[in-house]
């Protein structure tokens, strides 16, 4: 019976470890971890530190991989978008050729078609620099052999210390069978068991120093690298951001100033017929006008003219002094209706 007892635990036990193994073989992380004191307090700080680091370096490679994701991310959005803008900017031109130059809006669409050519250069330019600067870098470091051969060795140390871990349990029943049986069979199977031990230990020393440097170095790399792709990727969208303002200023300052040069000419007036009956009217001139063109008409401050027209624009037509032209309707006040019959002058 108690031979039967004895069996029934020891298979027990065979299978919490095979449960136990398989649990670790399908684990995400690669590195168990453990509070249990395996050979002392230094190797266990080993172990909490290597935990650390691989930790680190597996945080590190998936922030990178996500660095990658949303670049490439933006690369192909951003190749779409230069699509558009290009055709936009065909578009624009084609609007500014067909149409009259003289026309604020055709003038306006074909300035705007050349800045964006401009525009969707700078922006082939970003997605250069984020394909050399952060996604090649990244993507080689991700895939590359230190980081797979830190991990793989401290995956070996993570074997080795588990290897140990149910080596002492090994020792600690051949202690209990020597005391109940002091035999020099199972006396000479405890020192096989201890001397395997210490080659254990031995090896594990040898080999934690050398996976707890090699995950250091690698996390320390991770740590750089992401950083200066990440201030590589600052740069870039500031400048082109800084750039494509400079061109989108460029491009507003021309626009608005040409439609303010349009509004604030003189207007041009097709002549009348002479049989038709307009009513002119006196003003006097509340300040001085001097002409900027031969079109305007210059006056000083109490001249009287005869106003012909007024425009939407804020400028009116009429004569002073023997001269035709255009000036701010601002700068004159209305006196007496004229009948145009009754004034000799030429209808401009």
């Amino acid at each position: 019976m108690d031979a039967l007892r004895k069996q029934a635990s020891k298979l027990r036990e065979q299978v919490a470890k095979q449960q136990q193994a398989v649990i670790k073989q399908f684990s995400g992380s690669g590195y168990e971890s453990s509070d249990v004191v395996v050979i002392d307090e230094v190797e266990m700080q080993r172990h909490q530190h290597m935990d650390k680091l691989y930790r680190a370096t597996r945080a590190g490679r998936d922030f990178q991989k996500e660095i990658v994701k949303a670049a490439e991310t933006f690369t192909a959005i951003g190749y779409k978008h230069i699509e558009t803008g290009t055709k936009l900017s065909e578009e624009c031109c084609r609007y500014g050729a067909e149409n009259n130059s003289d026309n604020i809006l055709a003038k306006a669409a074909s300035v705007y078609g050349d800045a964006r050519k401009h525009v969707e250069k700078e922006h082939e330019e970003l997605y250069r620099l984020l394909s050399s600067q952060v996604l090649d870098p990244l993507r080689q470091m991700i895939n590359g052999a230190p980081l797979e051969d830190a991990r793989h060795l401290a995956q070996r140390y993570s074997r080795m210390r588990h290897e140990a871990e149910t080596h002492k349990e090994e020792i600690s029943r051949r202690q209990a069978r020597v005391r109940e049986s002091p035999t020099a069979e199972q006396v000479a199977k405890l020192h096989a068991a201890e001397a395997k031990m210490q080659e254990l230990k031995a090896n594990m020393a040898v080999l934690g120093k050398e996976a707890s440097a090699a995950l250091a170095a690698v996390d320390a790399q991770q740590q750089r690298l992401t950083f200066q792709r990440l201030v590589d990727m600052v740069e870039s969208e500031k400048t082109f951001h800084l750039r494509v303002a400079a061109i989108l200023g460029e491009i507003e300052t021309e626009i608005v100033s040409d439609r303010q040069k349009k509004e604030s000419a003189p207007p041009v007036v097709i002549s009348q017929n002479g049989s038709e009956k307009t009513m002119y009217f006196l003003a006097e001139a509340m300040h001085p006008y001097y002409a900027e063109s031969e079109k305007e008409l210059s006056f000083s401050k109490g001249d009287f003219v005869v106003v012909r027209k007024v425009s939407t624009t804020g400028w009116s037509e009429g004569e002073c002094n023997g001269k035709a032209g255009w000036f701010p309707s601002g700068y004159v006040e209305k006196r007496q209706r004229i009948p145009s019959s009754n004034f000799a002058g030429e209808v401009y």
